[in-house]
């Protein structure tokens, strides 16, 4: 059994100030053949989840082609989309045929022209292989699915943890069920319930209410005979596009009626409890304020308005001048400033530095944060994290980072590449221990909490100004569905629309 696996990894927020352009995507690594295989097959993501199928089964050979991620940002520009569409095509045209196609998309990609870009990216494919060869997807729990994505694969299993801790078992998962498939073993049929619900970031955890519950039922509809997989997706709501919002996957053996029955019964238990995806956070003054009043540490606030896995740009100082402002101090947070870590790397460890950090990129995230201090550590910003991360990612690069001490309290972490917050080593690589500081600023929401949970003494979610801000109802929506909860509270869902 011969499998191709080719495809990318963009969460678009098209509210986000930088667009995902071609040159982006390759500052990020377009990676082909054994590439792949180097930099993910012992990472926890889904590409290491397909490989571990090749692994368990020796007449499986996973043959890794081209693969991009990028950290999330603005939508893809058209020449970058057309480019990365057109080298996966022309790779998986050259080195067929196959028998069976694995596609680790996440969902949510947007680009210009193609508002659904996973959905024109799988068409393509699906033209590309034929109407014969089964296509096995593995979403993000993020992505907003698209009716034209469904109807163009076989199988399709979607991240159920958030923090997203299980990549590589749905990837294997999906790998798995699309070689029944080839084999006979089994004929999948997938039905989409799309629900008219933008879920609040807040509300997201998949270890709280109401989501624990809800997949709770998703896993009780999988012991149902006949049933493959069912996936409750929460959806991406930083995203102006028709498909935003709540869905239902449900993948069985050849019935229809039983894939609607399941996903249609998610669908309406995820409904009856809409109310309990809206949530609110303190906001900056407030957040730093509970943080400083805190026993014990260290506290870990979460910058919602600069949520880099969402697309905001890493550079938010809101969160600093809060806390200089209250007196709070101790407060360690990295910061996107490629020229100021570049200007800390050529000073060198020991130099003293006089600058201001951040706020550069664009006002909604704050204004520059002026710093006097010590450069304690520089690096190239490369580093592995064996330990639970968001996404499985295990290899990063920040590119030239430098670590400061500031004179009135502050430990800064400096990266020339935007990264939410996922690794503790974005600190301890720079001199900076996370463990053993008061207050932890971390870029996101519920991606950071894989790392920096089990070091806690409490969450504070705080409610930043950003193109990721909590309050989804500040964006100006042109694309999505209407009526649509909670922006329209008299929306209604009809569950005979599922199919």
């Amino acid at each position: 059994m011969r499998l191709a696996m080719v495809g990318f990894g963009h969460e678009a927020n098209t509210f986000a100030p930088s667009a995902a352009t071609l040159a982006a995507w390759e500052r990020a690594g377009i990676l082909e053949g054994d590439a792949i295989r180097q930099r993910h097959e012992r990472s926890e993501s889904i590409l290491a989840g397909y490989f571990a199928y090749a692994a368990e089964d020796p007449a499986v050979e996973v043959v890794p082609l081209v693969y991009s991620w990028i950290t999330p940002t603005g939508a893809s520009t058209a020449e970058a989309f057309e480019h990365l569409s057109g080298l996966m095509l022309a790779r998986l045209r050259e080195q067929g045929p196959w028998d069976g196609v694995l596609l680790p998309q996440h969902g949510a990609a947007v680009a210009d022209g193609h508002p659904d870009a996973d959905g024109e990216f799988l068409r393509r494919v699906r033209a590309a292989v034929g109407p014969d060869v089964p296509i096995g997807v593995t979403l993000d729990l993020h992505a907003n699915v698209s009716r034209q994505l469904v109807e163009h694969a076989d199988v399709i299993t979607v991240y159920q943890t958030n923090p997203h801790v299980d990549a590589r078992e749905q990837g294997l998962a999906c790998a798995r069920l699309l070689g029944r498939a080839i084999r006979g073993e089994i004929r999948p049929v997938m039905a989409l319930a799309e629900l008219p619900l933008a879920a609040g970031i807040l509300r997201m955890g998949t270890g709280h209410e109401p989501m624990s519950e809800l997949l709770a039922a998703a896993r009780e509809h999988e012991r149902r005979p006949g049933v493959l997989s069912v996936s409750l997706v929460e959806g991406f709501p930083y995203a102006d596009v028709a498909e935003m919002g709540m869905s239902v996957i449900a993948v069985a053996d050849a019935d229809p009626a039983l894939a609607a029955d399941a996903a249609r019964s998610v669908a309406a238990a995820t409904w009856e409890r809409r109310d309990g995806f809206v949530g609110a956070a303190p906001g900056t003054d407030e957040a730093m304020r509970r943080a400083g009043a805190a026993d014990g540490g260290p506290v870990v606030v979460l910058d919602m308005g600069d949520n880099v896995g969402g697309g905001s740009p890493g550079d938010s100082t809101h969160l600093l001048h809060a806390a200089r402002r209250l007196g709070v101090t101790g407060v360690a947070q990295c910061v996107y400033d490629p020229a100021v870590a570049l200007s800390c790397a050529a000073a060198g460890v020991g130099a003293r530095v006089d600058l201001t950090v951040g706020g550069k990129v664009d006002d909604r995230h704050g204004i520059p944060f002026p710093i006097r201090g010590e450069v304690i550590a520089v690096t190239d910003g490369r580093f592995e994290d064996p330990s639970a991360t968001h996404g499985g990612a295990r290899v990063f690069d920040l590119g030239t980072s430098a670590g400061v001490r500031t004179d009135d309290g502050f430990l800064l972490a400096l990266h020339s590449r935007p990264e939410g917050t996922w690794s503790r080593m974005q600190f301890s690589t720079l001199g900076i221990d996370p463990a053993g500081v008061p207050i932890v600023v971390a870029k996101g929401v519920h991606a950071p909490r894989a790392a920096f949970e089990p070091i806690a003494s409490q969450l504070i979610w705080a409610d930043t100004p950003g193109s990721t801000s909590a309050d989804v109802s500040a964006f100006d929506f042109r694309h999505r569905r209407r009526p649509m909860f909670p922006f329209e509270p008299e929306a209604r869902f009809d569950p005979e629309t599922v199919r």
